[in-house]
Order: structure tokens, then C-alpha cells, then sequence
């Protein structure tokens, strides 16, 4: 059988190059695209992002790519969202002002406030990822719990509901780490730097995309 086709979103903000990198050597065929109209078509989708909400949003919108992805998201496609992939799939992000997520999950993305002082922000580097939950079974199987994971964010997802939430991180008091709800995954840390232990994750968002193509 075929390997299942990925389409990964290029909106400009993302880390591309590494995640199909991580992607492939998870068994996927990786499709990189900037067009609705891929996006709109995919059977598979795979959200990335580095560097600011408000400019994240301004450019999915613009492109068309916002509502193709909610489009597919709706229709029960499986996506991955990771690091401020996974913060937009949020109603709503306090950085460098109030802007306007996608709305996948219910809740706000804010400015990490970590309890311990002497804790810096942005948090970047390893961390251990508790998985919780039946997301958190899901995507963390075969995975060490916890898991060693590499992130590097100065803001975090605070969901609305907790039964949403796959993993989570301590960094000066607990961090929403990823979170899960049907065939919508997405990480804060990145899979594609964290080793063998990102690519099982990957592995299992590929597991996903099989099953949901088998049906």
C-alpha cells in the first residue's frame, strides 16, 4: 500500500524542511503546499508554525488557507498542529495584543508565567511530557511517559476543557503540553527535534491517518 499522503501547510511561519523531514522517516508522503484548493482536497493535514499569532492568523486568512483547513477539520480529516500550529487551533491568543484563532478548540493561548523565578522565558530546551487522558494514550503510545521533548515557546494553550488535554509539561507549574479531541492532534513541543521519541509521535499521528483512511 501506498504511503499516505500529508499535505503540510505552507503559510510562511513554519519550520517546514525538518517536519517533512520527521514526516517521512514516519512513513508518510509528504506534500508541501501553499493553495486552499490542496488543503481543501487533503486527506491528511499537518498544521507547523514558528513565531507570532496575530501575524500567524493574518496570513491564514488572507491566503484562503483558514477556512479550507476548517473545511477539512470538520469533515473529520486528521491534522497535526505543532508548536504555534497547535496555538492557533485556539479561540484566542493575548500576544502583543487580542487576536482571533481558528477556533478549533475552545480556550486562549497566554504568556507562560512560570511559579519559579528563576525559570526564563521563552522555555526552550528538553522537558518531560506526562500523557493524560485518552488523547494522551492515543498519541503517547509506545512513547516513555513521561516523555523527554524539545520545546522551545514563550506562550501556551489554556483550554476551556480539560478533557481535551493529551500531555502535559511542568515548567514553573503545569503547561498544556499537547491536547487531543477525534482526529485533531497538536503538540507545543516539536516531534521533528526530539530525537527517536518524536518521530514514535509521528508515527502515531501516521497510525491515525491510516486508520481514518481505512474506514
Amino acid at each position: 500500500m501506498a504511503p499516505p499522503e500529508i499535505v503540510l501547510i505552507d503559510y510562511g511561519m513554519g519550520n517546514l524542511a525538518s517536519v517533512a523531514k520527521g514526516l517521512e522517516r514516519a512513513g508518510a508522503a509528504v506534500r508541501l503546499s501553499d493553495g486552499p484548493e490542496v488543503v481543501g482536497r487533503a486527506g491528511a493535514l499537518v498544521l507547523p508554525g514558528v513565531g507570532a499569532f496575530g501575524a500567524a492568523m493574518a496570513r491564514l486568512r488572507e491566503s484562503g488557507l483558514a477556512d479550507a483547513l476548517l473545511e477539512r477539520v470538520a469533515a473529520g480529516v486528521p491534522l497535526l498542529g505543532v508548536c504555534l500550529g497547535l496555538q492557533v487551533l485556539f479561540e484566542r491568543s493575548s500576544e502583543d495584543g487580542d487576536h482571533e484563532g481558528l477556533g478549533v478548540f475552545a480556550g486562549v493561548v497566554e504568556r507562560l508565567r512560570p511559579g519559579d523565578p528563576a525559570l526564563k522565558v521563552p522555555h526552550m530546551g528538553w522537558n518531560e511530557v506526562r500523557w493524560v487522558g485518552q488523547g494522551g494514550a492515543l498519541m503517547g503510545a509506545g512513547l516513555p511517559d513521561p516523555a523527554h521533548l524539545y520545546f522551545v515557546h514563550s506562550y501556551a494553550a489554556r483550554p476551556a476543557a480539560a478533557t481535551v488535554v493529551a500531555g502535559v509539561a511542568d515548567y514553573g507549574g503545569d503547561v498544556v503540553a499537547a491536547v487531543a479531541r477525534d482526529a485533531v492532534w497538536a503538540v507545543q513541543f516539536h516531534p521533528e527535534k526530539s530525537s527517536s521519541v518524536g518521530l514514535l509521535l509521528l508515527a502515531n499521528f501516521m497510525a491515525l491517518v491510516r486508520k481514518e483512511r481505512a474506514r
